[in-house]
């Protein structure tokens, strides 16, 4: 079984000018797997021996709230788990998450690059603790991002400082810790209370380093993910495969850290 736990789509109206607006802004640095919408993602899944994705909306205005949180639900069809969102512009981010809580989501996607927000912010921790406190995952884009120029809003050692001051809650930082940030994921966050997704990272970085990584961070606390469109989770099972991990491990990574997180049961 794999579980990606990282992946986007659009509703299908939206996903051929969504496609191009990202790759322009990224100057075409990636080639998408697929085209956005969400019948492209499972035709990739099963493509590629994906069996359930998590779907990871952002929104970049405070008005695609209730649009983006609506799709998101109505796409939870077992093979898709899909995050909410919520903007840090919000005029009331506990009403927006208690929506999100209502309407049966597990976890909220942030992306302070796209969102224009500093991780640790004392504003945000707010934001933070409240959506732990109502029991969602919350997953973070990490690091370098190809559309926008550093210096980051987020980094291992700021993830550091999240950690340390949420005290608990499921905190989940994509792209290994932090893209083309790995030595400070290795010194801040390896061994620390906190999940990295696998997105983005596997084909970008030194496979000797992420191998040091996990094992000084755990095989509990890795979760297989793509970025799909943006990786092919197909390529990423096998350079996971490929690596000097037992299988216990590769299981783990694959899908049962991710399926307990979820609640979902492989029986």
């Amino acid at each position: 079984m794999v579980i990606d736990f990282h992946t986007h789509v659009f509703p299908d109206e939206l996903a051929p000018k969504a496609k191009a607006r990202l790759e322009a802004n990224i100057d075409y640095l990636y080639t998408p797997c697929h085209d956005m919408t969400l019948k492209g993602l499972i035709q990739h899944m099963d493509k590629s021996g994906v069996d359930i994705s998590v779907v990871q909306p952002v929104i970049t205005r405070p008005s695609q709230f209730k649009s983006a949180n609506d799709f998101s639900a109505s796409i939870n069809n077992g093979r898709i788990v899909a995050f909410g969102a919520v903007h840090p512009e919000t005029d009331d981010y506990k009403r927006d998450i208690d929506y999100i809580v209502s309407l049966g989501l597990k976890g909220i996607k942030f992306h302070p690059e796209y969102q224009s927000f500093i991780l640790d912010d004392i504003k945000m921790l707010r934001v933070f603790d409240y959506a732990v406190s109502r029991g969602l995952i919350l997953l973070f884009h990490a690091g370098y991002d190809p559309a926008m120029q550093p210096p980051y809003k987020s980094n291992p050692q700021r993830f550091a400082n999240l950690i340390k001051e949420l005290k608990g809650g499921t905190i989940v930082a994509a792209h290994y810790g932090g893209q083309e940030q790995w030595d400070d994921v290795e010194r801040y966050l390896a061994g620390t209370d906190i999940y990295l997704d696998t997105s983005m990272a596997l084909n970008a970085m030194d496979k000797a380093q992420f191998v040091r990584i996990f094992k000084a961070h755990g095989a509990d606390k890795v979760l297989f993910a793509s970025d799909s469109p943006w990786g092919d989770p197909g390529k990423d099972i096998a350079t996971i495969n490929n690596l000097p991990l037992t299988e216990e491990e590769k299981e783990k990574v694959f899908w049962k850290n991710s399926a307990l997180l979820l609640g979902i049961n492989n029986d």
